[in-house]
């Protein structure tokens, strides 16, 4: 079964696979170093702490402990949090496809 697309609807595959692999293939190796606490993320992502603690509280989001215990510290590396943004993002509809 052979399947032929229209020219838009390639040039928007096209677009949303660069956007998804930019980051990726960046050559900003800046972004690895970045290490969020839980105030930096919420400012990050423009939520509450609150919404930081339930994510984290429901192992929904990457992080890491840098201590032992309940009360134990969580940190979050920036090129973690930007692939999860990824791969909880609604892909764009084409304005001019409606697709």
């Amino acid at each position: 079964m052979k399947t032929s697309l229209e020219h838009e609807d390639i040039q928007a595959i096209a677009t949303a696979v660069i956007k998804i692999l930019r980051p990726m293939l960046s050559d900003n190796h800046i972004a690895e170093d970045v290490i969020f606490d839980k105030k930096g993320l919420s400012e990050y992502l423009k939520v509450s702490e609150s919404t930081i603690n339930k994510l984290v509280s429901n192992k929904q989001i990457p992080f890491f402990k840098i201590q032992q215990g309940q009360s134990g510290g969580v940190r979050f590396f920036k090129k973690n949090i930007d692939k999860w943004i990824l791969r909880h993002s609604t892909p764009e509809v084409n304005q001019f496809t409606g697709k």
